[in-house]
């Protein structure tokens, strides 16, 4: 199932993309498409609709990001290795791990909002995790049963509040717009393997980014029992697993977002964003 959410910011409402691409009303089913509802359970049931019989979304309303009530954003930094060496750094040893504020979220084609003083916004194209079922301290082997569902994502960054503010990372990550998903929300039965996944980003129609989630340092799985291991994962919450190489921080010289630009974001099976750049 592809799994979404439409309409105006903070009234959107459940919806699913049938056969032919076309958006499907939920609400008469569930209330929203929440940690309840892509619990193994809520799945299951959702899988039963016969979805001939829901109603059509006339026209091509907003979407928001696929999952209501998100409780943590986790991410991954430093995972792909031609990433870390375009940003001078060593290769982990262990995954590395930060969080995103949840009030970065926003829909898949929402704008990215520069933030007053900010002189180095960056683009990430990612590869979203959507956690199903609570895990914690769990095997690697036993990981990708407690996933519901995969989901592309921007981890969009300002440099200099991230690397030169002092402290963590989270700063440079959590500005209001920094947190583009979906456009849906691809069940995990649709995705049997996360790391045959291409990942692409472009910027005013010129490919910066073209990677492959095969290439990742750790893994899907390792980095859900990784990251269980301190911490319990809870239904809603987002694990993004790193981005490849082609940020603009890499670039020589780097080069960053600036009002009127156009980013594009693609990840294989999960569908494309596309967001456009404005200021505060």
């Amino acid at each position: 199932m592809k799994l979404l959410r439409y309409g105006p910011a903070g009234e959107e409402k459940p919806g699913l993309l049938d056969s032919q691409g076309r958006i499907r009303d939920l609400s008469g089913v569930i209330p929203d498409l929440g940690p309840a509802q892509i619990s193994p359970e809520g799945l299951a049931r959702l899988a039963g609709v016969n979805v001939e019989t829901l109603p059509l979304v006339e026209g091509e309303p907003r979407l928001g990001h696929p999952v209501a009530g998100i409780g943590q954003i986790h991410a991954i930094g430093l995972n792909y290795r031609d990433h870390a060496r375009e940003s001078g750094m060593a290769i982990p040893q262990e995954p590395i791990l930060f969080t995103k504020a949840t009030s970065s979220l926003s829909g898949p084609n929402d704008d990215i909002v520069i933030p007053k003083n900010a002189q180095a916004v960056d683009w990430e194209a990612e590869l979203g995790v959507v956690i199903g079922s609570a895990a914690y301290q769990i095997a690697e082997a036993d990981a990708l049963s407690h996933v519901a569902g995969y989901l592309a994502a921007n981890d969009v960054s300002e440099r200099d509040f991230q690397a030169k503010r002092g402290g963590q990372w989270v700063k440079g990550k959590s500005s209001p717009g920094f947190g583009p998903l979906g456009p849906w929300l691809v069940t995990r039965d649709e995705i049997p393997d996360p790391q045959a996944l291409s990942l692409k980003l472009s910027v005013n129609g010129a490919i910066r980014q073209d990677g492959h989630s095969s290439n990742m340092i750790f893994p899907v799985a390792r980095l859900i029992a990784y990251v269980s291991g301190f911490l319990r994962l809870m239904p809603g919450d987002v694990l993004i697993t790193g981005t490849p190489a082609g940020v603009g921080m890499g670039m020589k010289p780097p080069a960053y977002l600036k009002p009127g630009d156009v980013v594009t974001v693609e990840v294989e099976r999960l569908g494309t964003q596309i967001q456009r750049v404005r200021a505060q």
